[in-house]
């Protein structure tokens, strides 16, 4: 049974492929970020059409809190040998290592927030001049500032009150010595444009976006997946549960959904009939009512 509006995905699709070329175009040394999850892999899907038959121009880049969901590092690794892409990977560990962050400690510790030094650092170390991410304006209200063109200063450090005008879809990637540009290819895409396209184009995605039994525990209404570095408190115990991701980052802060949806059919339906946003479960965003926004203008993704 169909599930999707072909003529609307077509024109997303057409619409993010020429923002990728034009990155290929404006800039000199461009990067596009891929964790493994669902909008990374959308996005170097219509890289690799929007090139064809040639190989993607650019390397892809992944930031490793070293507390990612195993599922999501071996597609990474896999998508790259497959494909006969680089794959670069920077590692928060050697942030800390380095001592440019301290590492968080208590119940609430993640290493989400640290990714920013390390993807600073990694473009200035490797001179990437624009990164292109999997960001979409329906995820998150900060997200829904963002032009897809978004310039960064010197610092890495994002304005949302000093953007650019796209006007007809031109896009102005001109920047200063030391500056560079954060791209949102599918910025126009909702989760369920991202579901069925998905199903249409039939795209390999990680087991964990499937119904699974997996050891969790609830905190604050989050359901969160059990680690060596997870630290219990004395009311939260360890359950066997059915879930799945809707969105994945690092272990530490990625809420999982309890579900039945075995196939992208049972995906699709899944999301039309859900209440809660996709967002709703990510525990790093309940930090603060602005903890996304202070982040990107720091130089978050």
């Amino acid at each position: 049974m169909k599930k999707y509006n072909l003529n609307h995905l077509r024109e997303l699709e057409s619409e993010s492929m020429y923002v990728i070329r034009e990155v290929a175009a404006q800039f000199d040394k461009p990067v596009m970020l891929f964790s493994g999850g669902k909008d990374s892999i959308i996005m170097f899907h219509l890289a690799r059409k929007a090139f064809f038959p040639a190989k993607v121009p650019f390397p892809l880049m992944h930031i490793d809190t070293g507390h990612n969901f195993e599922e999501a590092i071996n597609f990474r690794d896999d998508i790259g040998k497959k494909t006969g892409t680089q794959v670069v990977v920077r590692y928060v560990q050697d942030t800390i290592d380095e001592g440019k962050v301290t590492e968080e400690s208590g119940y609430n510790a993640s290493r989400n927030v640290h990714q920013t030094t390390t993807l600073l650092d990694a473009l200035e170390d490797l001179k990437f001049d624009a990164a292109m991410g999997g960001g979409r304006r329906d995820e998150e209200k900060a997200r829904a500032k963002e032009r897809f063109f978004s310039h960064r200063d010197e610092f890495g450090q994002w304005d949302p009150k000093n953007q650019r005008p796209e006007l007809w879809n031109i896009f102005n990637g001109r920047k200063k010595m030391g500056e560079h540009f954060r791209v949102f290819p599918i910025s126009n895409w909702t989760e369920m444009d991202v579901w069925q396209y998905i199903l249409m184009e039939n795209i390999d995605i990680p087991s964990i976006y499937y119904t699974h039994k997996r050891r969790v525990f609830n905190r604050d209404g989050v359901w969160l997946a059990e680690a060596p570095f997870m630290q219990l408190k004395p009311n939260e115990k360890i359950e066997e549960r059915f879930v799945r991701c809707r969105t994945i980052g690092d272990i530490t802060c990625t809420g999982l959904t309890l579900s039945t949806a075995s196939s992208l059919e049972d995906i699709v339906e899944e999301i039309a009939a859900t209440r809660v946003t996709e967002r709703g479960g990510r525990y790093d965003d309940k930090r603060s009512e602005t903890a996304m926004e202070d982040r990107k203008k720091d130089g978050y993704f």
